[in-house]
């Protein structure tokens, strides 16, 4: 029995009256006056408990804003775009209309059917995040697998700004080797200025300690004196940035039709990057733009101090062109000795790019600085002369 049929019945049947019965059981007197005033209208419905959410509330949204807020997400969604409150909040300040919390949104949207609860759901509360402070502290740089509409199978090469989100770059290849990352980096270096570190997952086009070598990227690192940071194998989540803006491309490629060439497919994506650093607020970045969070501060630069050298020694015979050959960077070069060495069985002295060729009976013979861009290292009258 509920409690307002206990307290009706103890005052109609035993005459008990209202101010001990709201004296001994803890509620108000005007209480049971209610209940007595309800159940002498209604009888025994009039002491059914009902809900005390107001008949009518002047700050609630109209049904036109749920309308357009619906018609926002459906739009978004349409395109492959982002449709969360914090972008609907965007799109609804562009209308010009009164904008409501994101939260009130959200409510719109479960109301509507338009969210799917996902409980089982790791929370975002349980991960352990990390941003870098300054944009160009630490950029990220992952490859991503993609198809054309014919089956043929591309991929694509990217770099983020750890600190703003924003895409340095997303490169559409039919296969991405070792010398596109480095040439693109070397790109996105003369564009942005050099990072203080890069972070990737243990791919073979961006490291081959595994290997114990070095590809053309670690080296390219090296000379310009920036920070090569790994993921954790097995551990996609320590790259979670780059890897949340591969979702986010896909799902904007897949509603925008299967592109049938790479340049139509590389079309498609520079319209996503645009979209994305200029115009979509970022959450993350409380409704900033990428391009807006990585202006707005100082770059960070790469600091030499502490950087480890790469020592190597390696023997070689001059062969019959003169010349003698050094793998760096997961490049074969080819060093000119001159024809009146064929045939010298020669020492290599390598420190990172300082190369010292030396004879069995340690003359120095050439000393130069390896140009990791060149295949051929041609003689010149400065390199011939013996250096100390």
């Amino acid at each position: 029995m509920e409690m307002a049929q206990f307290l009706v019945r103890a005052h109609v049947i035993e005459g008990r009256s209202v101010s001990s019965l709201a004296l001994e059981h803890g509620v108000s007197r005007s209480w049971i006056y209610k209940l007595l005033a309800r159940y002498r209208a209604e009888g025994e419905l009039g002491l059914v408990a009902r809900s005390r959410r107001p008949h009518r509330s002047p700050r609630a949204l109209g049904a036109e804003v749920e309308d357009l807020i619906v018609e926002i997400r459906k739009g978004l969604l349409a395109q492959g775009l982002d449709a969360g409150a914090d972008t609907i909040v965007h799109f609804l300040a562009r209308e010009g209309v009164p904008v409501p919390s994101a939260s009130t949104i959200w409510r719109v949207l479960r109301r509507r059917g338009c969210v799917n609860p996902q409980p089982k759901k790791r929370p975002k509360s349980s991960y352990r995040r990390f941003e870098a402070d300054l944009p160009n502290e630490c950029w990220q740089s992952d490859m991503t697998h993609y198809q054309l509409a014919g089956g043929e199978k591309v991929e694509i090469l990217n770099f983020l700004d750890d600190h703003s989100r924003k895409i340095l770059a997303s490169r559409v290849l039919k296969v991405t080797k070792a010398t596109h990352v480095v040439g693109l980096f070397d790109e996105l270096c003369a564009t942005y200025g050099e990072p203080a570190s890069v972070l990737t997952d243990n791919g073979a086009i961006f490291t081959a300690r595994y290997r114990n070598g070095r590809t053309g990227f670690e080296s390219e690192l090296e000379r310009r004196g920036v920070v090569a940071k790994h993921s954790s194998p097995y551990h996609p989540q320590t790259c979670g940035k780059i890897e949340r803006w591969h979702q986010s491309l896909k799902n904007y490629l897949f509603c925008q039709g299967p592109a049938h060439t790479l340049d139509e497919l590389q079309r498609q994506v520079d319209a996503f990057c645009l979209y994305y650093n200029e115009q979509r607020p970022h959450r993350a970045l409380q409704g900033r733009t990428p391009s807006h969070a990585y202006a707005a501060r100082v770059k960070a630069y790469p600091c030499d101090t502490g950087r480890e050298k790469h020592f190597r020694i390696r023997h070689d015979k001059v062969d019959k062109t003169g010349a003698i050959t050094l793998r760096y960077g997961s490049r074969l070069h080819h060093i000119g000795m001159g024809r009146r060495w064929i045939g010298e069985v020669v020492t290599l002295m390598v420190a990172n790019r300082d190369i010292r060729v030396v004879t069995q009976d340690g003359e120095l013979i050439r000393h130069l600085e390896l140009d990791p861009r060149k295949d051929y290292q041609p003689l010149s009258e400065d390199l011939l002369s013996p250096m100390s």
